[in-house]
Formats: structure tokens, C-alpha cells, sequence
């Protein structure tokens, strides 16, 4: 087997392979050695088939496993001897295409290889973190949220209408041509009109009533509705509204506290505190982390594999064109030429990723089994009733399990990175955290 350079630009490297026909046939005899013993043929004993036969049999099968492992292995041995990484998978091209059983094989290999990557003195960066801690006034805030959200509902004024968002108790009794049907009744029923918890149209009809009124509710059930029998039928609910209640804040109170699962209000307040100034640290450390890529982007310099720098700015570009057209939903439309800023920053995204790569793998950091799952997990919640599916669909797709794990690999080497850079604390207000945060989101 012979491999010769035919191509050495920059990142780009070129290989023409010769496999020699007395080294296909050699291997094709192996392969054929090797399965002899298990092989079974009319007028043979198992084990017995002539040699001439199998390879009149099973040659030409054979001959093509054998080119390929003989040209896969030419490969693994050249990237083995020579270190190099192709940045995309390589190129492999037939060369001789007339050829035919006896000819040499003749293969073209054509890859950009990954750069090398310079070393980089973490230990010298130096970081500021933002430390904010929860104020009274913030935890107040909070908690006052947390009141609204904990709805309560008290009696409007005897006479009073109701109206959408209030609540209104209710007896009712649903009939279809005439004849009440299961599920359709009920007494004391509290619904909150506009809602939507209801059949449509069914709450509207209740807006406007008054306490002690009887309103006929006409609806139609839709086509697709979950039990046949009612199905697109028209219906009429004979309602009695017993109260009309008007919403109201929660008091800010032991029983509030007791809604959100905590002991007393003390409990829920440093409950709160404490979730605060989680969410100040993950706002403190996503400003830091962006201080960090800058720094990065700033001190390393190194040559970039075009291929993944026009992937980069095809995608960049693809992407903000959907967001400038929400409208258009599929991938209809005119081909999508990236401009000079997409492509400054896909050299950004690429050589950064390219040195976190780097760097994870130099320092033996990887994406555990146990962080994968948990990552599928809370992915997992956003599908409420299908998590069993989601799970087993991630765990058959590979291209998924990799989106899910580069973020999760790219913040372990970020982490890493903080614990040796010189990182100094900074104690300030809310509203200077909130105006760092701005700023990330205007230079996104």
C-alpha cells in the first residue's frame, strides 16, 4: 500500500492511496480462510468447501469489504503516524473509476486538519464576579409574587356582575337533545371565568351574571372532543350561580407560607432569600463567563478550519434570518448569503470552541453518565406525560445526545477554568447586575 501527499496549504491536506490488487487478493484470501470453518454448501461437509469455490461463491462480497477496511485502516495507521485531526469527516474519493477484479485501487483523501492550539496560562486571567446579596426590599418583592400568585377569591358586593378573571361559584347540568349525560353535572363549582378550563364559549356566557341568577349555557362540544357520544353535539348547561367572587392578593402570612410548602412565613423568607441570590449568582456567573470568553478570544490566536467557519456562519445567518421572519416556519425560502459579521463571529464561536475542546480534553474533563441522564430529566419535564418517550428518543439519537452534552461540557471546562484564573469578588447592587446582564443581551 502506498500513500503519497498531494496536498499541504495551511489546514489542508491531500493523500492519494494505492492498495495494490496483490494485497486486495491477499486480504479477500484471509477473510475467506477466516469464515472457511463455518461455512456450509450443498454436497460439502461444513468446513470442507474448497477454497476455489468460496472465493468464486463469496469473492466479489468479500473484495469489497476488503477495499474498504484496507482503505479505513490506511487512514487510522496515517493519522496514528502523522497526529493529525480532521476538522470534518475526510473526503474519500475512487480515483480510478473504470476499475475493475485485478487492478490496483487508487483513492483520493482530502481533509482540513485541526490546528494546533496554543498553550494558555489560565493562572494570568484575571475575572471580576459580581456579588449581589438579597435585600429586604427584594425579598419583599418576592414575596408579594408569590401572594399574587396564591390567589385568593372573596365575595363582590351583593348584586355585583361578574366579570373575566373572577371566579364564580356554580351548579350546573348538562343536556344533549334533552337527556342529562354523565360528567355533565356538578354543585358548589368554583370556575374562573376566562380561564378556559371549560368547553369554549361556555365561560363567556357566564360573564355579566349576577349572585342567586339561572343563565342556559349553549355550547357546541368540539369534533375532537375525548368521549364520542358527545362529540360535536350541541348542548345546553342549566347553571345557578350561587356567588361571584372577586380576585385578591394573598396575605403575606403564615398560611401563604404553608401554600408554598414551607413551615411558617421565617421559613419561606429564607426560602426566598436563598433562591434570590441563587438566581443573582447564575446572572453574576453567566456576565463573568462572557467576560472570560472575551479575554480568551483576545489573548489566542490560531489558524481556523475554513470548513467550520462557513458551517458556523451558515447556521449564525440561517438563524437570525427566522428570527427577522417568525412568520416563515419551514426552510422555503431563498438561499441565505452570510455577511462579514456572521463570519467575524463564527471565527469567534469556532476558535473559542475549538480552545474549551482543547482544554477539556488536555485536562481529562468529560460528561458523566449521571449528568447526561439528569440533563434528559429536566429536558424531559417541558414534556409533560411523554418523559418515557422523550428519554428512549434521546437515547437512540446520537446528534442529540450531543447538543445536550456540549453545553454541559462547555461550562465543566468554564468551571475549570474560574478555579485557576484570578478572579477577584466585586459586592454591588441589583441594579448594576441587571445592567450587566443588559449588556450581554445587547452584544448577543
Amino acid at each position: 500500500m502506498q500513500v503519497t501527499e498531494t496536498l499541504n496549504e495551511g489546514l489542508k491536506r491531500g493523500y492519494a492511496i494505492t492498495v495494490t490488487a496483490a494485497e486486495l487478493d491477499e486480504k479477500v484470501n484471509e477473510k475467506l480462510v477466516e469464515a472457511q470453518p463455518e461455512v456450509e454448501m450443498k454436497g460439502f461437509r461444513k468446513g470442507k468447501v474448497p477454497m476455489a469455490l468460496l472465493k468464486k461463491q463469496f469473492g466479489p462480497r468479500v473484495l469489497g469489504e476488503a477495499m474498504q477496511e484496507s482503505i479505513d485502516g490506511a487512514m487510522s495507521k496515517h493519522f496514528e503516524e502523522s497526529g493529525d485531526r480532521p476538522a470534518v469527516q475526510p473526503e474519500i474519493k475512487m480515483t480510478n473509476e473504470d476499475w475493475k477484479e485485478g487492478d490496483d485501487v487508487e483513492v483520493s483523501v482530502s481533509y482540513e486538519n485541526l490546528p494546533t492550539i496554543p498553550d494558555v496560562d489560565l493562572k494570568s486571567i484575571k475575572l471580576e464576579k459580581l456579588v449581589v446579596k438579597a435585600e429586604d426590599k427584594d425579598v419583599q418583592e418576592a414575596l408579594s409574587n408569590l401572594a399574587e400568585n396564591a390567589q385568593n377569591f372573596e365575595d363582590r358586593k351583593k348584586g355585583s356582575k361578574a366579570k373575566d378573571g373572577d371566579q364564580v361559584v356554580i351548579d350546573f347540568l348538562g343536556k344533549v337533545d334533552g337527556e342529562a349525560f354523565d360528567g355533565g353535572a356538578a354543585e358548589d363549582y368554583p370556575l374562573v371565568l376566562g380561564s378556559n378550563s371549560f368547553i369554549p364559549g361556555f365561560e363567556a356566557q357566564l360573564v355579566g351574571a349576577k349572585a342567586g341568577d339561572d343563565v342556559e349555557v349553549n355550547v357546541d362540544f368540539p369534533a375532537e372532543y375525548q368521549a364520542p357520544n358527545l362529540a360535536g353535539k350541541a348542548a345546553v348547561f342549566e347553571c345557578k350561580v350561587k356567588a361571584v367572587k372577586a380576585p385578591a392578593a394573598a396575605e403575606i402570612n403564615d398560611e401563604l407560607a404553608k401554600q408554598f410548602g414551607a413551615e411558617d412565613l421565617a421559613a419561606l423568607t429564607a426560602q426566598v432569600s436563598e433562591r434570590l441570590e441563587a438566581e443573582f449568582g447564575g446572572a453574576s456567573r453567566a456576565v463573568m463567563k462572557r467576560k472570560l470568553l472575551d479575554e480568551l478570544d483576545k489573548t489566542v490566536s490560531f489558524e481556523l478550519p475554513p470548513s467550520l467557519v462557513d458551517a458556523e456562519a451558515g447556521q449564525i445567518a440561517h438563524q437570525l434570518w427566522h428570527e427577522d421572519n417568525p412568520d416563515v416556519e419551514g426552510h422555503d425560502h431563498p438561499e441565505i448569503e452570510p455577511t462579514d459579521e456572521h463570519k467575524s463571529l463564527a471565527e469567534r464561536r469556532v476558535r473559542l470552541g475549538l480552545l474549551l475542546a482543547e482544554l477539556g480534553q488536555k485536562n481529562e474533563i468529560d460528561v458523566t453518565d449521571a449528568e447526561m441522564t439528569q440533563a434528559i430529566m429536566n429536558q424531559a419535564r417541558q414534556y409533560p406525560g411523554q418523559e418515557r418517550q422523550f428519554f428512549e428518543f434521546v437515547q437512540q439519537n446520537q446528534q442529540m445526545q450531543q447538543q445536550m452534552r456540549a453545553p454541559i461540557f462547555e461550562d465543566k471546562v468554564v468551571d475549570f477554568i474560574f478555579e485557576l484564573a484570578d478572579v477577584k469578588e466585586k459586592t454591588v447592587k441589583k441594579a448594576a447586575l441587571e445592567k450587566a446582564v443588559e449588556a450581554l443581551e445587547d452584544d448577543a
